[in-house]
């Protein structure tokens, strides 16, 4: 009789024992989410789009950085339990066997239940806190945004002081022109605004559906005919930014661009005031309609020489039509 006959069987003697992958993968997951969120914010962040050159710019900034952080512990759960499913859990050759029976997990249920309600309800809340604070709901929602930036209205405007600068986009094809209320409603082909300054967009359009893109500040509003969409932000760098139309708006829509300037208060107080001065000394101020929230297009074909001059948009005779652009697309 051998000694392997006459010793008793201790069950699960020869059975291997089975790691906690449940602990094992949450603290790999814990480290690679920790990593991944400190890169995105130290790393990342600061040269995420749109940048920092206005308010509504450096909120569009965070809350991308934000999201990012929020969603890349996400995506590392979901891609490190299918590295480790298929490296762990994968059928060894020669083994047809089916798998354990399961038929539901109440913990797993209810903390699937539970996360993503927080999720979704904190993004709510995110989502909706950064609507109101930088005035999100004046971003071309109307002539009437629900929130309103907080400041002094005022038929002046002074260099230093925190009354709100208004500015009109006007949009036609296939040029962006701005007016000044403020400065006599002087009207320029230059988009120039002072730093730290509040600003009050009011955009219009005079012919089709355009759309006032200002990239680096931010900015984005439909200008449809009729229509005023008001839209806010504050300049916070000194710079130039590009404007575009984000809208088809005909034949030389890709074309429909030109640069902003963020300058001193002092250098924009100079720039408008030798506008409007120059712009009055000709007549174009007199040629020009009142300044009003919409126009009527046919005043257009009004405006005299004067105006094509100094303005600086040439074209077909009183259009603004570029003189390399048909007159009708």
């Amino acid at each position: 009789m051998s000694l392997a006959a006459e010793t008793p069987a201790v069950p699960g003697a020869n059975e291997q024992h089975e790691p906690a992958h449940g602990w094992r993968l949450f603290f790999i997951w814990l480290v690679l989410a920790l990593a991944a969120g400190l890169v995105i914010w130290f790393v990342w962040y600061p040269h995420l789009p749109p940048g920092r050159m206005s308010s509504s710019a450096s909120h569009q900034q965070f809350d991308i950085a934000v999201l990012a952080i929020g969603a890349a512990p996400v995506v590392i759960g979901v891609v490190l339990y299918f590295g480790y499913a298929i490296v762990v859990w994968r059928a060894r050759p020669g083994d047809d066997s089916d798998g354990p029976p399961i038929h539901g997990n109440t913990r797993v249920q209810a903390a699937w239940i539970i996360g993503t309600a927080v999720i979704v309800m904190g993004l709510f809340v995110f989502g909706t806190v950064e609507l109101v604070v930088p005035a999100g709901a004046g971003a071309g929602e109307g002539p009437a945004p629900i929130w309103k930036l907080a400041g002094t209205h005022s038929a002046t405007w002074t260099p230093g002081t925190s009354t709100i600068l208004q500015v009109q986009v006007i949009g036609q094809q296939w040029a962006w022109t701005y007016r000044y209320p403020q400065f006599g409603g002087m009207e320029s082909t230059e988009l120039y605004l002072p730093l730290d300054t509040p600003i009050e967009f009011h955009v219009t359009s005079l012919d089709v559906i355009h759309s006032f893109w200002a990239y680096q500040l931010g900015v984005k509003a439909d200008a449809n005919p009729a229509v005023d969409n008001v839209a806010y932000t504050s300049p916070k760098q000194l710079g130039t930014f590009v404007v575009r139309c984000s809208e088809l708006c005909g034949l030389w829509h890709g074309a429909m661009f030109n640069y902003g300037h963020v300058v001193s208060g002092t250098a924009f107080q100079a720039w408008a005031s030798g506008v409007q001065a120059k712009e009055q000394s000709v007549g174009v101020l007199a040629a020009l309609p009142p300044y009003a929230l919409t126009y009527d297009p046919t005043v257009i074909p009004q405006l005299g020489k004067e105006m094509t001059q100094v303005v600086g948009v040439t074209g077909a005779p009183g259009l603004y039509y570029g003189p390399g652009n048909p007159v009708t697309p």
